[in-house]
């Protein structure tokens, strides 16, 4: 199936959902006559977390920010319920939307308490009500001893728990995050992630995300739909967009990725480290025998032991040391480059010979022949 017709199957799949909370249809976007979203199709459903992934530049935040009615589409629409709010005539304001946004800076106001910044937007609520809503909020969020604390009291994640608790007040149909982790340490952001996650889920809300961090995308998202040059690449699970990814840039931008040459035969695929049975290979028909294709294989599908230089059939170019890993970069006889993941005390010497062979225990996706790169994360220079 090819790349446009997956995406318009699931998008199909998606519209026929009668608990589709968002639908973007056609949407079309420029600036200063430069395109950037062409004719993008997407729905999230009831509940879910979607994440928008990919480089900067890609028209996530574009995509965002016409969600939110901070810009209008040049062509297209968007539904929120099945009722346009923007395109085909009509444009709701932001205001009016019934969607929280948490910024990427938090915004929270400094001169009021952690209790007054999630009260903020409850004002036409009874009193009663609306002491109700904060204080449950301040607990699910797990703020309660932090309810008097002004901003600059707060750490990063505290900080991060109020603005993503200020947004839920309203109870809003739809939640929107624009790179919800990019502001916090390194440690911080992955104990955010699933404190975020968690939250969301016990609140039951419905939200967008959008980064361009892939393990952050992967850790927190029902779904993920992956973003290049103002195109939709492929919207699935992060296990299939992983696994089986529809383009070689959804292949090379989530995570390392090699592509090994290979030619189809009838009893399997031959490539310079040997012969791959035919149940190896994803969705490989017999119309494609005798044809050349690449195989899409991880650091971790490979492995590469030192050989006397008779048995080789490959050379470390580089290596990289990761701590717990290290990630070689080895060349093979017939041109092809693939990353090899190592255990940190697995050292393989630079400029010797390997035997290099498939280690993977799943199946493996492929592409038509083609310009063959070993992942951008992989590259020379990284010795």
């Amino acid at each position: 199936m090819s790349n446009e017709n997956a995406v318009r199957t699931e998008t199909a799949q998606q519209s026929d959902d009668a608990n589709t909370v968002l639908e973007l249809v056609g949407i079309h976007k420029q600036f200063g006559g430069e395109t950037v979203i062409e004719n993008l199709d997407l729905s999230v459903r009831e509940g879910e977390l979607l994440t928008l992934l990919g480089p900067s530049g890609c028209g996530k935040t574009t995509t965002l920010r016409l969600i939110a009615g901070l810009e209008e589409p040049d062509g297209g629409e968007i539904r929120l319920r099945g009722d346009p709010v923007a395109g085909s005539g009509s444009f709701v304001a932001p205001e009016q939307r019934d969607v929280g946004i948490v910024f990427q800076e938090f915004a929270l106001f400094p001169h009021k308490t952690a209790e007054e910044n999630v009260a903020f937007g409850l004002h036409d609520l009874p009193e009663a009500e609306q002491k109700q809503r904060v204080d449950d909020l301040l607990d699910l969020v797990g703020l309660e001893a932090h309810r008097e604390s002004y901003p600059d009291e707060l750490s990063g994640g505290q900080q991060q728990r109020v603005a993503l608790a200020r947004s839920l007040a309203p109870e809003p149909q739809l939640l929107l995050l624009d790179e919800p982790f990019s502001n916090l340490d390194v440690d911080l952001r992955v104990e955010m992630r699933e404190e975020v996650r968690r939250i969301l889920k016990e609140a039951g809300v419905t939200a967008v995300s959008v980064t361009h961090d892939q393990e952050e995308a992967m850790s927190i998202s029902d779904r993920v739909a992956v973003m290049h040059d103002g195109n939709l690449e492929q919207v699935g699970t992060p296990e299939q967009v992983f696994q089986h990814p529809e383009s070689r840039f959804v292949a090379s931008f989530l995570g390392h990725a090699s592509f090994l040459s290979g030619r189809v035969q009838e009893d399997g695929i031959l490539t310079p480290v040997g012969s791959i049975e035919r149940d190896r290979v994803y969705g490989l028909s017999h119309e494609y025998d005798g044809a050349d294709i690449d195989l899409l294989v991880r650091p971790d599908d490979v492995r590469a032991e030192p050989v006397p230089k008779s048995e080789a059939n490959g050379q470390v170019m580089h290596r990289r040391f990761l701590g717990p890993s290290i990630l070689y970069r080895v060349e093979l006889g017939n041109g092809d480059v693939v990353g090899c993941m190592h255990n940190h005390d697995e050292e393989v010497p630079l400029n010797e010979p390997v035997a290099v062979e498939l280690a993977a225990d799943h199946e493996l996706s492929w592409f038509p022949e083609g310009v063959r790169r070993v992942a951008r994360d992989c590259t020379p220079g990284d010795d």
